[in-house]
């Protein structure tokens, strides 16, 4: 039979070759011959036909697939061509709006030029105000609570007025940068310039249909991380089908130095006469009339200014979204310092608007099937995880009275609050049960704090936190949190944390669409350097959550969020949240406001160095403010509440110590200068150290490291770099691995790394285990003594190639006022085995 003429198939053996093709697209030759034994309808059709037929439908599935995909992109490039011609003519509109207010200032400057007045100076403080946008809201009697008609008259105008901003010239509207419209883009986001409160907008194309969106959207405690609570405390239907709701709604603070906000608004649901369905909603003030909200004095109220999203089908399937976000955050009664968080409408968009249309996405991809998450663990199961690290941090920072949270007296000093909730399972829930609280009772204490920080990005300050935990956690404390989980909690640690813990590693569980967050595992490692410190040798786990750590999100708020698990992680796991988040705080740099900001931080300022004089830039720098809050929890058992309350204080100064240190050392204007390797570091601080070796080499052991061969300033670097034998530092912080700190080089040649990347390297990883417990024995006598010599043994280098060494010696390097400043070591003869 000729292999290259066309055969025909009948429905019968297209429908065989069919139900073997959806159980193995790509059969094998055996498998073949065996469909043709067993098909006796096959009989007549050659091998080789079979398999050009396989072939075939491969090809025909693939291009099938590949046309659905151009379909589904032509689409959203069809939608996104109409939103960007919209976003044009509102553009152009716009524009026009611009020219004609600038020819009338112009005209009225051209006026005012040949008049004099004696208001002068009331023109000078005029003229340095910013000129806001005002948002008319027209006065209204008040009107009956229990007046449906008069509320959809308060409905009907917030409409008019959103559907204004949101696709008219009702606020100015700029553009923000790094937020290109695109078939895979987030959509289209702008912020308002020169309003009253702050707002933003953003439209975008998502693959649900409008109805789900709109659901989506209505449950705003699943994407708005700052949402505490919202009761829906009326429902009143309209005469076109639609609803009216009177909502109560709730926000956390974003730090501990103000007060949270709540609202009381309005919501309008309707569906306009082309299609859409639009969800409008503003807060019902006196002004406005309607009826009055609840009273609680734990918050500010805040107002909503009319907002909303608009939902548009698209052709073909999908949604085209419009949300407006604008609000009046009462920024006059936060501490000046802060105002510019209140002010910022970048930090709005990213909160909600952004946020909003993320989930939505995230939601679309999961449903669609186009994200798959190892670890058998539904989507909807992993959001909840971080969720409830969010609001079980957001609980901690804020400590509502109704959660059951007092606080706690001070030892004098006021930078640590102190908080306790001797009834946890009110905001814990009662899954938490007896497992986290013993029989003796007990509860929850929070210790937080929140700090200023200047020229440190956020995202870089919690990237660091989170890849170097050893730099500010400490170990026993991470096992104490880990013990509670327990039934019988472990003993309160001491200032001195047992042991030297090992490394950290992040196992990914989720990440969001657009890597803005993601969810992790963090096993640490465990390893006893003495035998009570056997307790503490076991993992431990931390469940953590991480976002905000693009440098290039405008208005991003960065954050470390964790909770110890154990080893079994049930999706119903107990959580007790802790961690770091970072926010900028952006000025508005309309007018001399945000310069009287700056002003007043800087006297707030922590660290080294002062504000710039005004008028001296440096383009190398960054400028910008950020406020830190730091929030850890513990349980406690209630004859052990001072002991816990004590520990937490002094952990969390230790830590905010750390993260002072930190925030200095990775300053981009301190980096800068810092930015590759030298082949010999000669900075003062190189040199210091090199005479701090040698000096506590000589007092320890009583003999010279080296003969120095010139009185020049820098001799003894010299020879301490090109010494033969290797010489490294390590940290001695007990609360921490010793991590490698300066090499020589014939230290980085041993350990095959670089000045860099010497800092990931940690002691006991080069060690190999009879290293470790000869250290281990030896470490008390370097303590005490302050040297000890180590017999010949064998270590590893970072490349994993065993070295060999005659002798090591150990010393601690003491500073010029005799304090313990880092541990050196001496690998004596050393080659590669």
């Amino acid at each position: 039979m000729d292999t290259s003429k066309y055969v025909r198939y009948t429905p019968e053996q297209v429908e065989a070759l069919e139900r073997v093709y959806s159980e193995c697209p790509k059969p094998s030759s055996l498998r073949r011959q065996q469909l043709i034994r067993e098909c006796p309808i096959l009989s007549n059709i050659e091998p080789k036909q079979i398999k050009v037929w396989f072939q075939n439908r491969r090809c025909r599935e693939k291009q099938r697939k590949e046309a659905s995909r151009l379909q589904t992109v032509n689409r959203k490039l069809t939608a996104m061509n109409k939103l960007l011609m919209e976003e044009n003519d509102r553009l152009q509109k716009q524009v026009s709006h611009l020219v004609y207010e600038n020819g009338y200032m112009k005209q009225q400057l051209h006026s005012a030029s040949g008049t004099t007045t004696d208001n002068s100076c009331e023109s000078v403080v005029m003229s340095g105000q910013p000129q806001q946008q005002q948002n008319p809201t027209p006065q209204h009697p008040q009107r009956d609570a229990n007046n449906p008609a008069g509320l959809l008259a308060i409905a009907e105008e917030a409409l008019a007025e959103f559907l204004s901003k949101a696709t008219g010239t009702a606020v100015d509207w700029v553009q923000m940068i790094g937020m290109k419209p695109g078939p895979d883009s987030i959509g289209i986001v702008a912020v308002s310039r020169n309003c009253s409160g702050v707002a933003a907008r953003a439209c975008g194309l998502v693959s649900l249909e409008p109805t789900k969106v709109a659901e989506i959207l209505k449950d705003r405690p699943s994407w708005f991380r700052d949402c505490r609570c919202l009761d829906v405390l009326s429902v009143i239907p309209t005469g076109s089908g639609g609803t009216i709701e009177l909502i109560y709604m709730q926000t956390y603070a974003p730090t501990t130095l103000a007060a949270a906000r709540d609202y009381w608004t309005l919501r309008y649901t309707t569906s306009l006469e082309d299609g859409s369905l639009v969800m409008c909603e503003r807060s019902l003030t006196t002004s406005t009339g309607g009826p009055a909200g609840p009273p609680n004095t734990s918050f500010v109220r805040a107002e909503m200014l009319p907002s909303g999203y608009l939902i548009r089908p698209c052709e073909g399937g999908g949604s085209i979204i419009h949300i407006v976000d604008h609000v009046d955050l009462d920024a006059w009664s936060v501490p000046e310092v802060l105002r510019p968080l209140y002010e910022s409408s970048k930090i709005l968009a990213q909160k909600m608007t952004i946020a909003a249309l993320r989930h939505i996405r995230q939601i679309a991809q999961e449903t669609s099937g186009e994200i798959q998450y190892g670890g058998g663990r539904q989507p909807a199961v992993l959001r909840t995880f971080s969720q409830r690290l969010c609001r079980g941090f957001n609980d901690a920072v804020n400590g509502f009275a109704d959660d059951g949270w007092s606080l706690m007296g001070s030892d004098g000093v006021e930078d640590v609050t102190i908080m306790i909730n001797s009834s946890p399972n009110k905001f814990l829930g009662s899954q938490y049960g007896t497992s986290m609280f013993s029989t003796f009772g007990g509860g929850v204490l929070c210790a937080k704090a929140s700090m200023l920080l200047q020229n440190v990005p956020p995202a870089l300050l919690v990237r660091f936190l989170r890849e170097h935990r050893s730099e500010w956690a400490d170990y026993g404390v991470d096992a104490y949190s880990a013990a509670c989980l327990k039934a019988s909690p472990y003993a309160v640690p001491c200032a001195r944390p047992g042991g030297f813990p090992g490394s950290q590693v992040i196992l990914p569980l989720a990440h969001t669409v657009e890597h803005e967050e993601f969810l992790e595992v963090v096993r640490l490692e465990g390893h006893a350097f003495s035998p009570e410190d056997v307790a503490l040798a076991r993992d431990m786990y931390l469940l953590q959550l991480c976002s905000g750590v693009d440098e290039n999100a405008i208005g991003a708020c960065a954050q470390l969020v964790f909770a110890p698990i154990d080893e079994s992680f049930a999706d119903d796991a107990p959580l007790l949240p802790s961690g770091f988040r970072v926010i900028p705080l952006d000025p508005k740099t309309d007018g001399p406001a945000a310069t009287r900001t700056l002003d007043l931080a800087s006297t707030l300022e922590v660290g080294a160095g002062g504000a710039r004089p005004d008028g001296e830039a440096d383009p190398n720098s960054y400028n910008l403010r950020s406020v830190l809050t730091i929030a850890f929890q513990f349980t406690f058992e209630n004859h052990l509440r001072e002991n816990v309350a004590a520990m937490a204080r002094q952990y969390v100064r230790s830590v905010v110590g750390s993260v002072q240190r930190v925030a200095m050392a990775i300053s981009p204007s301190r980096l800068s200068s810092h930015m590759g390797p030298k082949p010999l570091p000669g900075s003062p601080e190189a040199l210091t150290l090199a005479r701090w070796i040698c000096r506590s080499y000589r007092i320890h052991t009583g003999g010279e490291l080296f003969r120095v061969d010139s009185q020049a300033g820098d001799a003894i670097l010299k020879q301490l770099w090109h010494h033969s034998d290797a010489i490294l530092c390590c940290s001695v912080k007990t609360n921490a691995s010793p991590v490698f700190t300066f090499a020589n080089q014939a230290g980085l040649d041993m350990l095959e790394t670089t000045l860099v990347a010497l800092q990931d390297i940690m002691l006991d990883k080069i060690l190999d285990e009879a290293g470790r417990k000869i250290l281990c024995s030896e470490f008390s006598k370097i303590m005490q003594q302050g040297f000890a010599y180590l017999p010949a043994g064998i270590c590893v280098s970072s490349m994993g190639r065993p070295v060999s060494y005659e002798q090591a010696v150990a010393w601690k390097v003491l500073n010029d006022d005799d304090s313990n400043h880092c541990l050196a070591f001496m690998f004596i003869n050393w080659s590669f085995v």
